[in-house]
Protein backbone atom coordinates (compact mmCIF):
# COMPACT_ATOMS: atom_id res chain seq x y z
CA UNK A 1 0.00 0.00 0.00
CA UNK A 2 1.48 3.03 -1.02
CA UNK A 3 1.77 5.95 2.01
CA UNK A 4 0.78 9.73 1.63
CA UNK A 5 4.64 10.56 1.16
CA UNK A 6 4.57 8.91 -2.15
CA UNK A 7 1.80 10.51 -3.10
CA UNK A 8 3.16 13.87 -2.21
CA UNK A 9 6.30 12.69 -4.32
CA UNK A 10 4.09 11.92 -7.31
CA UNK A 11 2.37 15.42 -7.22
CA UNK A 12 5.96 17.12 -7.38
CA UNK A 13 7.04 14.91 -10.46
CA UNK A 14 3.99 15.49 -12.14
CA UNK A 15 2.98 19.29 -11.72
CA UNK A 16 4.69 20.43 -14.68
CA UNK A 17 2.25 18.00 -17.03
CA UNK A 18 -1.36 17.93 -15.29
CA UNK A 19 -3.30 20.94 -14.29
CA UNK A 20 -4.34 22.12 -11.10
CA UNK A 21 -8.28 21.93 -11.50
CA UNK A 22 -10.35 24.46 -9.79
CA UNK A 23 -12.58 24.51 -7.06
CA UNK A 24 -16.22 25.26 -7.32
CA UNK A 25 -17.74 26.61 -4.02
CA UNK A 26 -21.78 26.46 -3.55
CA UNK A 27 -23.59 28.34 -0.86
CA UNK A 28 -25.90 25.96 1.55
CA UNK A 29 -29.85 24.92 -0.30
CA UNK A 30 -27.50 24.34 -4.14
CA UNK A 31 -28.82 21.94 -5.71
CA UNK A 32 -31.28 20.95 -3.22
CA UNK A 33 -28.33 19.84 -0.43
CA UNK A 34 -28.54 22.13 3.02
CA UNK A 35 -24.55 22.19 3.23
CA UNK A 36 -22.18 24.37 1.40
CA UNK A 37 -20.52 22.47 -1.49
CA UNK A 38 -17.04 22.17 -2.65
CA UNK A 39 -16.78 20.50 -6.22
CA UNK A 40 -13.22 19.66 -7.79
CA UNK A 41 -13.45 19.74 -11.40
CA UNK A 42 -11.01 16.88 -12.37
CA UNK A 43 -13.29 17.31 -15.75
CA UNK A 44 -11.05 20.31 -16.79
CA UNK A 45 -7.80 17.35 -16.41
CA UNK A 46 -5.80 17.79 -19.45
CA UNK A 47 -7.19 14.59 -20.53
CA UNK A 48 -10.75 15.14 -19.70
CA UNK A 49 -10.53 13.44 -16.34
CA UNK A 50 -8.42 12.87 -13.30
CA UNK A 51 -7.05 9.50 -14.83
CA UNK A 52 -4.43 11.62 -16.10
CA UNK A 53 -2.81 12.15 -13.18
CA UNK A 54 -2.03 8.21 -12.76
CA UNK A 55 -1.19 7.97 -16.16
CA UNK A 56 1.52 10.98 -16.07
CA UNK A 57 3.03 9.28 -12.70
CA UNK A 58 3.09 6.04 -14.07
CA UNK A 59 4.94 6.76 -17.11
CA UNK A 60 7.40 9.32 -15.42
CA UNK A 61 8.22 6.83 -12.99
CA UNK A 62 8.85 4.28 -15.43
CA UNK A 63 11.28 3.41 -18.11
CA UNK A 64 8.97 3.07 -21.22
CA UNK A 65 9.91 0.62 -23.65
CA UNK A 66 10.72 1.26 -27.32
CA UNK A 67 7.84 -0.61 -28.06
CA UNK A 68 5.55 1.41 -26.42
CA UNK A 69 2.78 1.15 -24.03
CA UNK A 70 -0.70 -0.51 -23.95
CA UNK A 71 -3.88 -0.30 -22.14
CA UNK A 72 -7.26 -1.30 -21.51
CA UNK A 73 -9.72 1.34 -20.77
CA UNK A 74 -13.33 2.13 -21.26
CA UNK A 75 -11.68 5.52 -22.46
CA UNK A 76 -11.08 7.86 -19.71
CA UNK A 77 -7.42 6.04 -19.14
CA UNK A 78 -6.93 5.14 -22.42
CA UNK A 79 -6.97 8.66 -23.44
CA UNK A 80 -4.82 9.61 -20.20
CA UNK A 81 -2.11 6.46 -21.61
CA UNK A 82 -2.13 7.84 -25.20
CA UNK A 83 -1.43 11.73 -24.14
CA UNK A 84 1.24 9.98 -21.75
CA UNK A 85 2.46 8.45 -24.74
CA UNK A 86 2.43 11.15 -27.41
CA UNK A 87 4.49 13.49 -24.56
CA UNK A 88 6.93 10.21 -24.25
CA UNK A 89 7.18 10.03 -27.81
CA UNK A 90 6.32 6.20 -27.65
CA UNK A 91 3.20 4.15 -29.48
CA UNK A 92 0.57 3.78 -27.98
CA UNK A 93 -2.23 0.74 -27.93
CA UNK A 94 -5.58 0.96 -26.17
CA UNK A 95 -7.85 -2.07 -26.44
CA UNK A 96 -11.05 -1.22 -25.09
CA UNK A 97 -14.73 -2.82 -25.26
CA UNK A 98 -17.26 -2.46 -27.55
CA UNK A 99 -19.86 -0.33 -25.33
CA UNK A 100 -17.39 2.53 -25.40
CA UNK A 101 -18.16 5.91 -26.24
CA UNK A 102 -17.88 6.63 -30.23
CA UNK A 103 -15.97 10.29 -29.57
CA UNK A 104 -13.49 8.67 -26.83
CA UNK A 105 -12.37 6.28 -29.63
CA UNK A 106 -12.15 9.34 -32.55
CA UNK A 107 -10.18 11.27 -29.84
CA UNK A 108 -7.80 8.33 -29.17
CA UNK A 109 -6.93 8.12 -32.92
CA UNK A 110 -6.42 11.66 -33.18
CA UNK A 111 -4.01 11.64 -30.42
CA UNK A 112 -2.14 8.62 -32.13
CA UNK A 113 -3.60 5.41 -30.49
CA UNK A 114 -3.72 2.19 -32.01
CA UNK A 115 -7.50 1.06 -31.32
CA UNK A 116 -8.48 -2.72 -30.92
CA UNK A 117 -11.55 -3.34 -29.77
CA UNK A 118 -12.55 -6.38 -28.10
CA UNK A 119 -14.95 -8.08 -25.68
CA UNK A 120 -17.95 -6.21 -24.13
CA UNK A 121 -16.75 -6.21 -20.79
CA UNK A 122 -13.34 -4.69 -19.21
CA UNK A 123 -12.36 -7.18 -17.96
CA UNK A 124 -12.06 -9.26 -21.67
CA UNK A 125 -10.00 -5.60 -23.18
CA UNK A 126 -7.87 -6.16 -20.17
CA UNK A 127 -7.14 -9.64 -21.18
CA UNK A 128 -5.78 -9.37 -24.57
CA UNK A 129 -3.91 -5.98 -23.79
CA UNK A 130 -1.58 -8.35 -21.41
CA UNK A 131 -1.63 -10.26 -23.71
CA UNK A 132 -0.32 -7.52 -25.96
CA UNK A 133 2.53 -6.56 -23.61
CA UNK A 134 3.54 -9.67 -23.08
CA UNK A 135 4.30 -10.38 -27.03
CA UNK A 136 5.40 -7.21 -27.98
CA UNK A 137 7.42 -6.18 -24.94
CA UNK A 138 5.14 -2.76 -24.81
CA UNK A 139 4.85 -1.79 -21.36
CA UNK A 140 1.33 -2.14 -19.56
CA UNK A 141 -0.55 0.78 -17.78
CA UNK A 142 -3.16 -0.63 -15.65
CA UNK A 143 -5.72 2.04 -15.06
CA UNK A 144 -5.99 1.51 -11.03
CA UNK A 145 -4.47 -1.54 -9.29
CA UNK A 146 -1.25 0.12 -9.88
CA UNK A 147 0.59 1.90 -7.09
CA UNK A 148 2.51 4.37 -9.50
CA UNK A 149 -1.01 4.88 -10.93
CA UNK A 150 -3.05 5.41 -7.37
CA UNK A 151 0.04 7.62 -6.21
CA UNK A 152 -1.11 10.07 -9.18
CA UNK A 153 -4.93 9.54 -8.77
CA UNK A 154 -4.34 10.46 -4.58
CA UNK A 155 -2.45 14.09 -5.91
CA UNK A 156 -6.51 15.40 -6.44
CA UNK A 157 -6.46 15.09 -2.98
CA UNK A 158 -3.96 16.88 -1.88
CA UNK A 159 -4.91 19.27 -4.11
CA UNK A 160 -8.19 19.79 -2.92
CA UNK A 161 -7.76 19.62 0.74
CA UNK A 162 -5.58 22.26 0.06
CA UNK A 163 -8.01 24.18 -2.00
CA UNK A 164 -10.48 23.63 1.23
CA UNK A 165 -8.76 23.05 4.58
CA UNK A 166 -12.19 22.28 6.49
CA UNK A 167 -13.74 19.06 4.41
CA UNK A 168 -16.15 17.25 6.66
CA UNK A 169 -17.41 14.82 3.86
CA UNK A 170 -15.98 13.53 0.58
CA UNK A 171 -17.76 11.67 -1.95
CA UNK A 172 -15.62 10.21 -4.39
CA UNK A 173 -16.90 8.04 -7.77
CA UNK A 174 -15.57 4.56 -7.29
CA UNK A 175 -14.82 1.86 -10.66
CA UNK A 176 -11.92 0.14 -10.01
CA UNK A 177 -11.00 2.12 -7.00
CA UNK A 178 -7.80 3.74 -8.00
CA UNK A 179 -9.17 7.41 -7.40
CA UNK A 180 -10.16 6.86 -3.64
CA UNK A 181 -7.45 5.02 -2.80
CA UNK A 182 -5.20 7.62 -3.51
CA UNK A 183 -6.99 10.11 -2.23
CA UNK A 184 -8.03 8.20 0.86
CA UNK A 185 -4.78 7.73 1.58
CA UNK A 186 -3.70 11.37 1.48
CA UNK A 187 -6.53 12.86 2.72
CA UNK A 188 -6.81 10.56 5.59
CA UNK A 189 -3.08 11.19 6.57
CA UNK A 190 -3.46 15.24 6.65
CA UNK A 191 -7.30 15.53 8.05
CA UNK A 192 -8.40 11.89 9.49
CA UNK A 193 -11.94 13.82 10.69
CA UNK A 194 -12.79 14.11 6.68
CA UNK A 195 -15.44 11.07 6.32
CA UNK A 196 -14.83 9.82 3.18
CA UNK A 197 -17.26 8.18 1.24
CA UNK A 198 -17.47 5.95 -1.90
CA UNK A 199 -20.30 6.18 -4.58
CA UNK A 200 -20.97 3.60 -7.01
CA UNK A 201 -23.38 3.10 -9.57
CA UNK A 202 -26.86 1.29 -9.06
CA UNK A 203 -26.04 -0.72 -12.59
CA UNK A 204 -22.00 -1.72 -11.05
CA UNK A 205 -21.67 -2.01 -7.70
CA UNK A 206 -18.54 -4.70 -7.28
CA UNK A 207 -17.24 -3.11 -4.05
CA UNK A 208 -20.55 -2.98 -2.69
CA UNK A 209 -21.04 -6.56 -3.34
CA UNK A 210 -17.70 -7.90 -2.66
CA UNK A 211 -17.86 -6.05 0.81
CA UNK A 212 -20.92 -7.87 1.57
CA UNK A 213 -19.42 -11.27 0.37
CA UNK A 214 -16.44 -10.69 2.21
CA UNK A 215 -14.13 -11.45 -0.89
CA UNK A 216 -13.62 -10.06 -4.35
CA UNK A 217 -16.69 -11.25 -6.71
CA UNK A 218 -17.76 -10.86 -10.24
CA UNK A 219 -21.37 -9.60 -10.81
CA UNK A 220 -23.62 -11.33 -13.40
CA UNK A 221 -24.21 -8.68 -15.47
CA UNK A 222 -23.16 -4.64 -15.82
CA UNK A 223 -26.09 -2.22 -16.48
CA UNK A 224 -25.05 0.91 -16.13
Amino acid sequence: MISRTEVEAAWGLIQAHVRRTPVIELPAGSLGVTAPLALKLESLQVSGSFKGRGAFHKLLASKVPAAGIVAASGGNHGLATARAARLAGVSATIFVPDNVAPDKVEKLRRWGADVRVVGQHFHEANVKALEFAEVSGAAFFHPFADPAVIAGQGTAGLEFIEQVPDLDVVLVAIGGGGLISGLGIAMHAIRPETRIIGIEPVGAPTLRASLDAGHVVRLPAITS
